[in-house]
């Protein structure tokens, strides 16, 4: 939009655009008035208020620029004045004259006004001021001196001839000054002395402007009106003969320019809101934002604050939670401060938020959020609003209020509730470790066209080292009906399988293989029926990749999410999968043909478990060929059996189970037999090998006894 303009002081109003807030019709109005007091005065002061940022100096400016516009000989001249600037009456009486006679125009007619303005000037101001006033240079201040001991430089006929003069030639001069309410308690009694005493002269006018209620205040501190609001009323009444109050912001006002706003700043950022994002925004702003967006400068701060952080976000994080969170920045800087301290609870991320959610009322939950609140720095009134705009932040929040939240969504819009994406809204941009969308989509794109670049390669290396943040990712837009690379990015997952750096998640029960896992389970299913065997014999061609296979092709078949790792071959593609996995596995045991038992290494072992959950059929013959060729019993056992911390049993049923399905029991109590029926003081050196045996006896059924079903097992 031609108005996108955040960061200068007008509020979006000027020639470019529309008057929204019919601030050129009150201008217009003023120079009405002017003219009115004109007529019936020679002399007046008017004053332009309303509370700061409520555009007064827009109007002040929009004044000035219809008076210079205006082509009569008689019209205004003006002369603006900053009180800002002087310190003392003295300098600020100097620096008023000679705004006026730098209004003057420079034509002969107008020459003696500017000598009487000049001379009137120079006979109540100190020497010191002269230059000034006159632009008198240091060797000129002897002359000046002596010119005023000299001469009728007395006070009142310097201002009879002033006066005279600027009846004569009869055209009004308006003296601006804006923002008085920002001066000092003795600086303003000084403007108002000026203006009501000094520079009282005909055909010069004074246009003020202030909040009035700030100004009250400062005049209150001073001495001469005292602790009183109406002595400091009263002495107001006698200064200003205008009152010009603006007209109020109505909340139709406010909405109007934040329409106007919002669609200006995603329009410099080609951006849009979806129907969704609309009505989360409407429900933010209209119930929280708008009560905090009091005046024009309020909001275009709001929306200049979101324009200057937006650009390398665009796209990168959901726009209304953007939006909100400059807001907090903006008006809340305790509240954002506050967001960084806790932003394992505010993303559900920390023990103690699972602790308190189990042993805390929500009740109590969201009063110990009013407290933080409260210590932030938030004022009292302000407290509910703000927790309000938190629980549309995070589902955390939310829950805490007592009411249902869904922590999906805010992943899925990449909002600032998910863990993976509430870094994003803190730096102002992608932090390193992470992945921008574009880059993101960019990687899935080379993956689909298998024409990687340098975009896929850090995709996948953050696969292994980001594993639980980018399977979110690839899960966010698979839910999102997103298509996606699943041939590509299963395999790309089996070959970074054994090679995973990232920390486990959710308090160390989920590693990054289970979120491998988990995803790979769902691209398969997505894939046709007809391109899951190949894809999964594929995956198997490495061991790492085997085991990847073996555990994505059983969380596909086991439907009813068994814990049991059998491989449940219902369908004519699993069958064809599961000999091809089986065949990979094989293969890859290949090397372990001639090596004794004692040197099969953890990847081996883990190899033979997997062809147990695939095909135990024929993974009986090939450990039986391998114990007549030479490998024992007992140290095979010894690799494939690890102590675990889960069960405080070496043996139980399922794993004998599984001993059943690969070796059969009768068969390998056969073998043993001799080591069983040893006594204790003959045991195994090998502790480990001893508890196998001493396990495995008091599992041996007795004579008849048929071996236990096969469960499956667990390892």
């Amino acid at each position: 939009m031609s108005d996108a303009r955040f960061f200068n002081d007008e509020p979006f109003l000027d020639d470019e655009g529309s008057d929204l807030l019919g601030r050129e019709q009150y201008a217009r109005h003023t120079v009405e008035l002017l003219g009115r007091v004109r007529a019936q005065t020679e002399t007046g002061v008017l004053a332009l208020i309303g509370p700061w940022g409520s555009g007064k100096s827009t109007v002040l400016g929009k004044v000035i620029r219809l008076l210079q516009q205006q082509d009569n000989s008689q019209d205004w001249l003006i002369a603006e004045l900053n009180p800002w600037l002087y310190s003392d009456l003295e300098s600020l009486t100097a620096a008023l004259f000679s705004e006026i006679r730098a209004a003057l125009p420079k034509e002969e007619r107008w020459s003696e006004a500017r000598q009487r303005i000049g001379g009137f000037g120079q006979a109540i101001s100190p020497l010191g001021k002269l230059t000034a006033l006159a632009g008198l240079d240091s060797e000129s201040l002897i002359q000046a001196f002596s010119d005023r001991i000299s001469g009728d430089t007395s006070a009142s006929t310097a201002k009879r001839r002033a006066e005279d003069a600027l009846r004569q030639v009869g055209q009004p001069v308006l003296v601006v000054m804006d923002d008085l309410d920002r001066l000092t308690p003795d600086e303003l009694l000084l403007v108002f002395k000026l203006v009501r005493l000094v520079g009282h002269l005909p055909n010069v006018y004074y246009l003020i402007s202030f909040d009035e209620q700030t100004l009250l205040d400062v005049l209150q501190r001073s001495d001469l009106v005292g602790d009183s609001e109406s002595r400091a009323r009263e002495f107001l009444e006698k200064i200003i003969q205008v009152r010009l109050d603006l007209p109020a912001f109505r909340e139709r006002d406010a909405a109007a320019m934040s329409i106007r706003a919002l669609n200006a700043l995603l329009d410099s950022h080609s951006l849009s809101m979806t129907p969704s994002e609309e009505q989360r925004f409407s429900e933010a702003y209209f119930r929280h934002l708008q009560d905090r967006l009091q005046t024009p400068r309020a909001v275009k701060r709001y929306f200049g604050q979101a324009d200057a952080t937006l650009g390398p976000l665009a796209g990168n994080v959901d726009l209304v939670d953007f939006l909100i969170v400059t807001f907090l920045r903006t008006n809340e800087p305790g509240v954002y401060r506050l967001l960084g301290r806790h932003r394992a609870a505010l993303t559900g991320t920390s023990i103690d938020t699972a602790q308190r959610h189990s042993t805390q009322q929500p009740g109590e939950r969201a009063e110990r959020w009013r407290r933080r609140l409260r210590e932030a720095g938030v004022a009292d009134e302000h407290i509910e609003g703000v927790l309000n705009l938190l629980a549309l932040l995070f589902p955390t929040v939310q829950q805490d209020l007592g009411n249902g939240s869904d922590t999906k969504a805010a992943a899925q819009r990449r909002g600032i509730g998910s863990t993976d994406y509430f870094d994003r809204y803190m730096v102002f941009g992608i932090p390193d470790d992470d992945l921008p969308e574009a880059a993101f989509d960019q990687a899935l794109t080379q993956l689909t066209a298998d024409a990687p670049g340098e975009e896929a390669a850090e995709l996948l290396l953050r696969l292994r080292d980001d594993t639980h943040r980018i399977t979110r990712r690839i899960e966010q837009r698979r839910s999102a009906g997103i298509h996606l690379p699943a041939t590509a990015l299963l395999k790309a997952m089996a070959d970074s399988y054994g090679q995973l750096t990232a920390e486990p998640e959710m308090m160390g029960l989920v590693n990054s293989g289970m979120s491998l896992q988990f995803l790979a389970r769902d691209l398969l299913t997505d894939l046709p029926p007809e391109q899951r065997a190949p894809v999964l014999a594929a995956m198997a061609a490495t061991p790492d990749g085997a085991f990847l296979a073996v555990r994505t092709l059983h969380r596909v078949t086991n439907s009813d999410n068994s814990d049991s790792e059998e491989v449940q071959t219902v369908e004519d593609w699993s069958l064809q999968a599961r000999d091809a996995v089986t065949e990979q596995i094989a293969l890859h045991l290949t090397p372990t043909t001639g090596r004794p038992a004692e040197e099969l290494t953890e990847s081996d072992t883990d190899l033979i478990w997997m062809w147990r959950h695939t095909h135990p059929v024929s993974l009986r013959p090939w450990l039986r060929q391998h114990l007549n060729n030479g490998w024992e019993p007992l140290p095979l056992l010894g690799k494939l059996l690890h102590p675990t911390s889960h069960s405080p049993r070496l043996i139980d049923e399922s794993v004998l189970a599984g001993l059943d399905a690969m070796f059969g029991l009768d068969d390998l109590y056969t073998r043993l037999d001799p080591l069983l029926q040893a006594e204790t003081d003959n045991s195994p050196a090998d502790e480990h090998h001893a508890d196998i045996l001493q396990a495995l006896r008091e599992h041996r059924p007795a004579t008849g006894q048929t071996s236990p079903p096969d469960s499956g097992t667990t390892t």
